[in-house]
């Protein structure tokens, strides 16, 4: 039996899943765009494999896998577009994957929901994306359950990952700069390490095609949040201003929503080692605020 695994998109969660992957004997080949992570990849005991999702001729020699983990990161430097990677680099994934795979889990975001009213929403609420980003996952999404692989899918709506460097606002709240903030709102969280066991969870429990919201289940107030991480620093308490016009946190706190995790708990069962963003600041440690 084929136990490889690819992870197209090695970074921040891809490598959590690879380490998880490795300890229970499974091979792992991890995609990059640059030679450069490629030692790093192998330090980790992760294959490299060198390849850019938006240039279909590089994917030509991907190795047969079991599973294929499609997790890539949009970098902020990069004039690559989202579409250009979540859907066209989806699409150029796809036709070069191999027969015997198994599962495809694609790893899609809770922006893809619109609400604005700060109510529930689940995996069968409506969609309806206001932002360009939601958008896109949607429309990946869409090609994914229709594509001929379609039946072999798992699509994981992950809410905000945080973790070790990763940890939103925290220069500034450390520093006790004013927090641009509106007084009401959600955010949607999962740690990056959670994230990474429903991974694993839903590769060997799901039966697709599936899909699955992956949050802690417990939204926080965004001020709350920050007040959180505030006194974990051991900073003072923060200053907010509320947004004004259409700057990005204005635009990004109008879709309000909290969003359960009910099938995941209850078809996954993954333990999360952080129910709620509370249990990570109560016991995360030193070393994860650094």
């Amino acid at each position: 039996m084929n136990r490889t695994k690819l992870i197209v998109g090695c970074g921040y969660l891809g490598r959590r899943v690879a380490r998880r992957w490795i300890d229970a004997g499974d091979s792992v080949v991890g995609v990059v765009r640059h030679e450069e992570h490629s030692e790093q990849l192998r330090q980790l005991g992760i294959r490299p494999v060198v390849a850019d999702v938006t240039r279909p001729a590089t994917l030509a020699n991907l190795p047969s896998a079991e599973t294929i983990l499609y997790c890539v990161g949009l970098d902020p430097q990069s004039t690559r577009s989202r579409r250009a990677l979540y859907v066209d680099g989806l699409t150029n994934v796809l036709r070069a994957v191999g027969e015997d795979t198994r599962r495809i889990i694609y790893t899609s975001s809770t922006g893809v929901y619109g609400q604005t009213d700060g109510g529930w929403v689940d995996e069968d609420s409506p969609c309806g994306p206001t932002r360009e980003a939601g958008r896109v996952f949607l429309e990946a999404e869409r090609l994914l359950s229709g594509d001929v692989w379609g039946s072999r899918a798992i699509l994981l709506r992950l809410a905000g990952l945080y973790g070790p460097g990763r940890l939103p606002r925290k220069a500034d709240v450390r520093a006790g700069k004013p927090i641009v903030a509106p007084r009401r709102g959600y955010l949607n969280l999962i740690h990056v390490d959670d994230a990474a066991s429903v991974v694993l969870a839903a590769e060997s429990r799901a039966t697709p095609p599936r899909t699955y919201c992956v949050t802690d289940g417990n939204p926080v107030e965004r001020r709350a949040y920050f007040g959180g991480l505030a006194e974990r620093l051991g900073a003072v308490s923060p200053r907010f201003v509320e947004p004004a016009g259409d700057v990005p946190v204005a635009i990004r706190a109008a879709a309000d929503k909290r969003v359960r995790n009910t099938r995941m708990m209850t078809e996954l069962a993954p333990t999360l080692q952080y129910p709620s963003i509370d249990d990570f600041w109560q016991n995360a440690p030193d070393e994860d605020f650094d």
